[in-house]
């Protein structure tokens, strides 16, 4: 059975990819990590350490003490708190994947997940059904460490055979955690607005499409990935992967069908020219034919789910933001 490490395990994803990991390996299996005591759910749920992603040393001995075989690394800053700390950004999203790197390459660990984003992309990239090998120009901080990253990963797969697997997320959506600083997290607040307030006031403009994701088929792509076959892992960069696209707009419209008296205001801030710098659509071709990927939830699903889930949330906690 592996033995599996997650740095970063309080944050939107890894927190949610602890409880699907433990699942399949056991609680006993899974040590889940991060610089804080931040979700208490993860904490207490199974084995749990403090872990900086930016200490090497205190990496290595977690691995060692733990017996890890697979890693994954999903401690990062991203693109609305990077472009606020640029030199901060750089240094936990390169150095922490080069700590890791280096430790597979010593033979420590046998397995790396790494996820990328479709920030690594930009202005010149072709927007429309963006293809896996394209023009890459991130103008991000964010993107350029996820850019400089992939470039990485692919490199110490070549030279010193890293089993160092990716894929370039879209922005996600989930109703168990809130988001963590990122452009796409409107489609986040969004729904939270819709229930504890009516009103929602948008930081992109209503035309704005984005590529997305609901957390499960996130969660599920990070899962298939890794536990393909290596041999059917073509792209050591990062994989495009997409599921859909929507507006703003779409959006409000969705949920508005479900809570008539829901109202939207678009006031666009500097997180606008971050996502107009970004994909409309993403061509995951190379994830469906190398490792069967496919999504399972559309915008009416998604919507439905979130409505659902966050009442029952909101009801049960008394809790408003």
């Amino acid at each position: 059975m592996s033995k599996v490490l997650i740095i970063g395990a309080g944050g939107q994803i890894g927190s949610e990819l602890t409880f699907k990991l433990r699942k399949i390996h056991g609680d006993n299996n899974v040590v889940a990590t991060d610089i804080r005591h931040s979700n208490l759910d993860i904490a207490n749920s199974g084995l749990f350490e403090i872990l900086d992603a930016k200490d090497f040393d205190a990496v290595k001995k977690c691995i060692n003490k733990h017996n890890i075989d697979t890693v994954y690394l999903m401690a990062a800053m991203l693109s609305a708190t990077g472009e606020k700390h640029p030199m901060m950004a750089w240094d936990l999203n390169t150095n922490s994947l080069f700590h890791v790197l280096n430790l597979a390459k010593e033979g420590l660990i046998k397995k790396i997940f790494w996820p990328s984003s479709i920030a690594v992309f930009g202005p010149t990239t072709p927007s429309k059904q963006t293809p896996q090998h394209t023009i890459m120009e991130p103008t991000t901080v964010y993107g350029i460490t996820k850019q400089v990253g992939e470039r990485w990963c692919e490199y110490y797969h070549k030279q010193y055979g890293v089993d160092v697997r990716s894929i370039r997320y879209p922005g996600i959506i989930s109703w168990k955690t809130m988001p963590g600083g990122g452009t796409t997290d409107y489609a986040v607040e969004i729904y939270h607005k819709a229930i504890t307030d009516s009103v929602y006031d948008c930081f992109l403009n209503e035309n704005t499409e984005l590529p997305m994701m609901f957390m499960d088929d996130a969660i599920n792509a990070t899962v298939d990935i890794m536990q393909a076959p290596s041999d059917n892992i073509t792209i050591r960069s990062s994989y495009n992967l997409a599921a859909i696209s929507f507006t703003p707009q779409e959006l409000f419209n969705s949920i508005r069908a479900l809570l008539p008296e829901f109202s939207i205001n678009y006031k666009p801030d500097f997180r606008q020219a971050i996502a107009d710098s970004w994909p409309k659509s993403i061509d995951d071709s190379f994830a469906r034919t190398d490792w069967d990927w496919k999504h399972e939830y559309d915008l009416e699903l998604i919507t439905k789910e979130m409505i659902l889930q966050l009442k029952k949330k909101y009801t049960s906690s008394e809790q408003v933001i």
